[in-house]
């Protein structure tokens, strides 16, 4: 059985930072293979997409609204996606979901989705 598990959620300080993970289990060897996305849905708003990275990590994206301030990365070897988060506020406060996918997470819907972790930014 696939799971991804996310962690790391919590209220930060308005441009603070904070380091959300994504692990996977039940893929073994083959979440080498798989696109991971971060997701993100804010109170009263419809879940949007925030970064994806492929199965090389060489070529991350990401949604303008956080470009230069999120970075996602990938320790294959630990079955692990991250999304570092900088300089955050209170217009990123949202569940955050990890979801997977061997072909894309934004071409479609994602196979595997995990249950998201809460971030909650105060002014």
């Amino acid at each position: 059985q696939v799971q991804l598990v996310e962690s790391g959620g919590e209220l930060v300080q308005a441009g603070g930072s904070l380091r959300l993970s994504c692990a996977a289990s039940g893929l073994g060897r083959t979440f080498s293979r798989y696109v991971v996305g971060w997701f993100r849905q804010a109170p009263g708003k419809e879940r949007e997409f925030v970064c994806t990275i492929d199965w090389t990590g060489l070529d991350p994206d990401g949604t303008n609204s956080v470009k230069g301030r999120f970075t996602i990365s990938r320790d294959n070897a630990k079955n692990t996606a991250y999304l570092q988060m900088n300089s955050l506020g209170r217009e990123d406060t949202a569940s955050y979901y990890c979801a997977g996918d061997l072909r894309s997470v934004v071409s479609g819907i994602p196979n595997y989705w995990g249950q998201g972790t809460r971030v909650t930014g105060s002014s």
